[in-house]
């Protein structure tokens, strides 16, 4: 009997980890940069639309403890209309079709800082942060250091500028180990952005079937 317990154990562990969806939901908060700009999002459960017209701004959802841990991620993303080829190292100058960030903290500062503004974290000098974009004059897989986070974030190209539908699936632990040296981070929360008020153009967009594990 051990030994059919021990081996289910063992079969069991060798199961890929089931990912865990993140909803398009009312927990996402927008973050405006400026009092007359601002994009819409229609949150739809799996599913959410972007709308920008020479605007930008954040969306943020604060993850709970179940998904801290994650080490990957994969969505599908589409672009209808989009803004034209920016570089995205230059601050003022680098619209994009859409961005999807992924913040982490130490374990220590993730619980100290639970329920915080998107702005309290991004600003805060313990996070680190994966910017995944679909947009920018650069080849796909470049990673540029952030205009805005500095050595805090890093801007990881999956698409350059241009309209289309695509599937994505990335390497959480290996593109954070690449960009910030390792570490015990964990995945506190999301956010997600257009932007197109450097270049007053317009964008068009979706995202769906967000899942971590």
């Amino acid at each position: 009997m051990f030994r059919l317990i021990a081996a289910a154990i063992l079969s069991l562990a060798a199961l890929p980890a089931l990912a865990a969806p993140v909803s398009f939901d009312g927990s996402w908060k927008t973050q405006k940069f400026s009092l007359f700009s601002s994009n819409q999002y229609g949150f739809n459960g799996g599913s959410v639309s972007v709308a920008s017209n020479g605007s930008v701004s954040l969306a943020y959802r604060p993850l709970p403890e179940s998904y801290w841990g994650a080490s990957s991620a994969k969505w599908s993303w589409s672009v209808q209309e989009g803004v034209p080829a920016t570089d995205l190292r230059k601050k003022g100058g680098d619209d994009r079709n859409l961005a999807l960030y992924f913040v982490f903290l130490p374990q220590a500062e993730a619980q100290a800082l639970k329920g915080a503004s998107v702005r309290k974290l991004l600003t805060n000098d313990a996070a680190r942060v994966l910017v995944y974009v679909w947009g920018g004059a650069h080849n796909r897989g470049a990673v540029l250091s952030s205009p805005y986070l500095g050595n805090r974030g890093k801007t990881i190209i999956l698409r350059g500028s241009g309209t289309g539908s695509a599937n994505e699936n990335v390497n959480l632990a290996r593109d954070y180990a690449n960009a910030f040296g390792g570490g015990g981070a964990a995945l506190v929360g999301l956010a997600l952005s257009g932007d197109s008020d450097d270049t007053d153009t317009r964008i068009r967009a979706s995202i769906s079937g967000l899942s971590v594990n």
